[in-house]
């Protein structure tokens, strides 16, 4: 995975609760998860370009034995550009990732003069950006309590799979990057390798709830700036969720059903995920190009059975209970808001 990793999601597969198969050959590995007898995968396989078909086939050949399907989450050009003209998948456009060249991100945000004012207004409040070693902080007690207050006011329970919140517990080779405001922590990212491409993606933001504005913009414009100097030639924000408009060139639209499904999802759905607003603030940093992100099924079409495994895998297994549980945190604090 250290070596072959080249989807931004490459080591994420080590999240906890994902399994891993391993090609026969021993130099290819995929992390998955197995829901309402589907494969769900995290992101594509690990394996060098070259070898990438020859994985997709066993891999899916071993799935089949099973009785399983298999669905890609999360899956980029590389994958995209493999299975494209093959009939036996079908594509879900599910966004689009920001991506920048590290070395240009300088020029990229100094040019924002609302940037710059974000940036000024946080260092005005005594904000400070600091990396901490992996060790030290999975045991920094102020961590883990920023983490906390900030999971506390999702709108959704906990979720896993790809979007792990408790990466605290692993961070592994992962990079962190602290907001500190005296000793306090007012927020911190976490950074993922990906080393087929010297790239590193932000998979998580945490921000205190009663951190001052420009924290998470100061607290990113440090870590990317590190990661440049230490070589990086490839950084994303990951995904932004339904941010289709912005790769109007990527492959057809989903089925019918599937496109309203994810239109009620984006204008009804901000009391649950803002998606409009983690896309803006994504934006924000001036990508220097937004990259397609596809679910690939291997079947045509794409049926709700596939929808229905790739919200399990998020939920742990019950994304009915899970919807439930947040319609009645959101009613909860509509009622309270009013009061």
């Amino acid at each position: 995975m250290l070596t072959h990793g080249w989807n931004a999601t490459a080591y994420q597969i080590l999240n906890p609760g994902i399994a891993h198969w391993f090609a026969a050959a021993g130099d290819a590995v995929v992390g998955y998860v197995t829901r309402g007898g589907v494969r769900v995968v995290a992101g594509a396989p690990v394996s060098t370009e070259a070898r990438l078909a020859s994985v997709v086939a066993e891999f899916e050949a071993d799935a089949a034995r099973g009785g399983l399907r298999v669905c890609y989450f999360g899956a980029e050009a590389r994958l995209e550009r493999l299975l494209a003209g093959d009939l036996s998948h079908d594509f879900v456009l599910l966004g689009a990732q920001p991506a920048w060249d590290p070395v240009g991100w300088q020029a990229a945000t100094s040019s924002h003069a609302s940037l710059r004012a974000q940036f000024s207004r946080a260092r005005r409040k005594g904000i400070t950006v600091e990396e901490m070693p992996g060790a030290a902080a999975e045991a920094d007690p102020a961590l883990a309590a920023c983490l906390a207050r900030w999971l506390a006011r999702r709108g959704l329970p906990p979720l896993h799979f790809l979007i792990e919140p408790d990466t605290l517990a692993n961070l592994g080779d992962r990079r962190v990057f602290i907001a500190r405001r005296g000793r306090g922590c007012a927020g911190f990212v976490v950074a993922s390798v990906i080393p087929a491409r010297a790239g590193w993606l932000i998979e998580q933001f945490v921000r205190a709830p009663d951190a001052p504005n420009g924290t998470m913009e100061l607290l990113l414009d440090a870590a990317v700036r590190a990661l440049a100097r230490d070589g990086a030639r490839y950084v994303t924000l990951g995904l932004a969720p339904l941010a289709l408009a912005r790769v109007p060139d990527a492959v057809p639209a989903a089925p019918v059903w599937l496109r309203a499904l994810f239109g009620w999802m984006r204008a009804h759905g901000r009391r649950f995920y803002n998606f409009s607003g983690l896309e803006a603030f994504k934006a924000k940093f001036a990508p220097h190009r937004w990259e397609p992100v596809y679910a690939i099924y291997n079947r045509r079409p794409v049926t709700p059975r596939a929808v229905y495994a790739i919200a399990a895998a998020f939920t742990g297994g019950a994304p009915i209970a899970a919807f439930a549980k947040a319609l009645g945190s959101a009613a909860r604090r509509e009622m309270t808001g009013r009061v």
